[in-house]
């Protein structure tokens, strides 16, 4: 049986590796790049996983004065379904750092 000590050791080493590994997936989810629309792709906006918006891309149709109301819709529209996209790419990253990890059914990463 191992003392209290190697557990404690082996125990700080594995919460090491896990923030580690962390870092790693939070700096890779600035890589991993989604694109919402809205519209029919009327407006786009590419944004990181990590939800850093990269560019705007608006249709010259909608730039009109008479359609800024919409223009403002679909923009907030392609945000939203951007942060969507990046949120779901963000899990995908997350769940597969924590594969095979003895967590507890329900449990989320990070902790923030």
């Amino acid at each position: 049986m191992k003392s209290l000590e190697e557990m404690i050791a082996a125990a700080q080493n594995a919460a090491q590796t896990i923030q580690t590994q962390m870092e790693q997936a939070q700096a890779g989810l600035d890589k991993i790049e989604v694109e919402g629309a809205a519209g029919g792709g009327l407006v786009k906006i590419r944004a990181t996983a990590k939800g850093r918006i990269l560019g705007v891309a608006i249709d010259d149709s909608l730039m009109a004065v008479s359609e800024k109301q919409m223009l403002e819709d679909l923009i907030a529209a392609a945000i939203n379904d951007c942060r969507a996209k990046a949120d779901a790419a963000s899990n995908a990253e997350m769940q597969k750092m924590t594969q095979g990890l003895p967590l507890p059914a329900g449990f989320k990463l990070p902790f923030s």
